[in-house]
């Protein structure tokens, strides 16, 4: 008994020393080590201390952003567990976030996640160089002379679609449109293959892929989820079915107007061929890219041009303008003239960015001022990030910034360049702006343009409300509309 006594006065004895070794180094580090002359962005406060800002962060970014963006202003640090992510709010802060070169904020160490989505071997699984040499694949595929082709296809698709509804109804809009719109896509994308024979099939895989990125995938993309699992299985599906239209293509040496035989066709600066591996995971990105911006921005167009009669007006008036100018015909160049078209599709565009947040890694300390005059310096091992969703929101920029005002582009009002180059970033900006932008106007363009000259509509179901559950936020629930087919009156 005394020996147990004897042995816990010991462990008593030598847990106060480790203690008051603890406390003593802290002292001395707090009183003889050089204090950082660094001026660190403020903190978020959140309970419990070590999970606190992951807790708060995975109940929703933009709810975390609101809340502390009024508190802490427009730069701060949210600690998620091991990891530190600064955000910068707004054209003031943000300059360096689309401006640096890779060497100092890079993509690839935060887009981690995207890779059980694309495959091995493409964008975010690749080192600079070889991503470069993949996003000139991209570009070249998205060409003036390519986008003409691209066009044709999307009107086709848009009036044999359409054609098959009735004089009159009641159709889900949301529905309607993400259907279209990944009809398009396969089309113009993924070839003819996929679009005549495989629609289905590619589709249902497509979904899996779509339900497998997660806010908790950004952190955690290889959780043994059911999600996960789905996405890894349509992944490998996908795969072999562009793996067997890549080798009948090249056996029959056919060639078509798609990305996909854009891709086939690619070459890196050493001469090396794009293998079929690549060419999926390539194809992969774009639609992931292009289908979501595309399908959710037209239903947001159309959702607020049905409840703002002004703006509806304005749109219709146009489309009857290049009518007189041009009759019927629908190609890229008429497309170029929807200029009222084009802000009411951006100004959608600005309330509903389909991505929330644009992320980077720093690999070197960088400094930003704010609008107040405040000097931040960001440390290198920070993870930065901004958000179009907040940040194309903020009143200082945009006049009642909640209000769906399409004028606000107009000449004359120009609120995206009120506070600079980054004022308006829906489609990200700078370095890394998005490829695909011509492409999605020309696309909701081309489908708006087709409804508004044969159709009236009516909404029947209340105002959409956000679903904030997806990485890709989109339009949550049904977007009930009656339509009644007519054609639009020129004169």
């Amino acid at each position: 008994m005394d020996s147990l006594m004897d042995n816990s006065d010991k462990l008593m004895n030598m847990g106060l020393l480790l203690l008051a070794t603890v406390v003593v180094a802290k002292l001395i580090s707090v009183l003889i080590m050089p204090r950082s002359s660094k001026r660190l962005p403020p903190s978020l406060k959140a309970w419990p201390p070590l999970v606190g800002g992951l807790i708060q962060f995975l109940k929703g970014p933009i709810v975390m952003l609101r809340k502390e963006y009024g508190k802490l202003g427009s730069v701060f640090t949210v600690n998620l567990l091991h990891k530190k992510i600064t955000f910068l709010i707004g054209p003031e802060v943000s300059a360096h976030f689309f401006k640096a070169p890779e060497s100092d904020l890079s993509q690839q160490e935060v887009y981690q996640f995207n890779v059980p989505t694309f495959g091995p071997g493409v964008v975010f699984d690749v080192d600079y160089s070889i991503r470069q040499e993949q996003f000139r694949f991209f570009t070249e595929a998205l060409r003036v002379n390519k986008l003409k082709g691209y066009v044709d296809q999307m009107v086709f698709e848009a009036e044999d679609y359409f054609s098959n509804w009735g004089e009159t109804g009641e159709v889900d809009l949301k529905y309607e449109l993400e259907h279209l719109i990944i009809l398009t896509a396969s089309r113009c994308l993924l070839g003819q293959e996929v679009r005549n024979q495989l629609f289905d099939d590619v589709s249902a895989l497509f979904h899996d892929l779509d339900n497998g990125m997660l806010p908790i995938s950004v952190l955690f993309p290889y959780l043994p989820i059911p999600a996960h699992r789905r996405r890894d299985q349509a992944r490998k599906k996908i795969a072999q079915i562009f793996g067997n239209i890549i080798a009948s293509r090249k056996q029959a040496g056919e060639a078509e107007h798609d990305m996909l035989q854009c891709f086939i066709d690619s070459k890196y600066k050493d001469g090396r061929p794009t293998t079929e591996s690549e060419v999926t995971g390539l194809l992969i990105a774009a639609l992931f890219a292009g289908q979501h911006t595309s399908s959710i921005t037209s239903t947001w167009t159309g959702a607020y041009l049905l409840c703002n009669q002004k703006y509806m007006s304005a749109v219709q008036e146009e489309q009857k303008e290049l009518m007189k100018k041009h009759g019927t015909k629908i190609d890229h160049d008429i497309l170029s003239e929807m200029e009222v078209l084009y802000r009411c599709i951006k100004e959608a565009l600005r309330l509903h960015p389909p991505l929330i947040m644009l992320l980077r890694q720093s690999h070197s300390d960088f400094s930003v001022k704010t609008k107040d005059g405040k000097e931040y310096d960001i440390p290198k091992g920070h993870i930065v990030a901004t958000s179009p969703a907040f940040a194309n929101r903020l009143p200082h920029i945009y006049k009642d910034p909640d209000t769906y005002d399409p004028d606000r582009f107009s000449p004359g009002r120009d609120e995206d360049k009120a506070a600079g180059a980054f004022s308006y970033v829906s489609f990200g900006g700078g370095r890394h702006g998005c490829l695909g932008e011509p492409f999605a106007y020309l696309q909701i363009k081309a489908i708006w343009s087709h409804l508004l000259r044969n159709f009236e509509f009516e909404l029947i179901s209340p105002f959409p409300e956000i679903d904030w559950n997806a990485m890709v936020v989109g339009v949550k629930g049904k977007v009930m509309v009656r339509y009644k087919r007519r054609a639009l009156p020129v004169e």
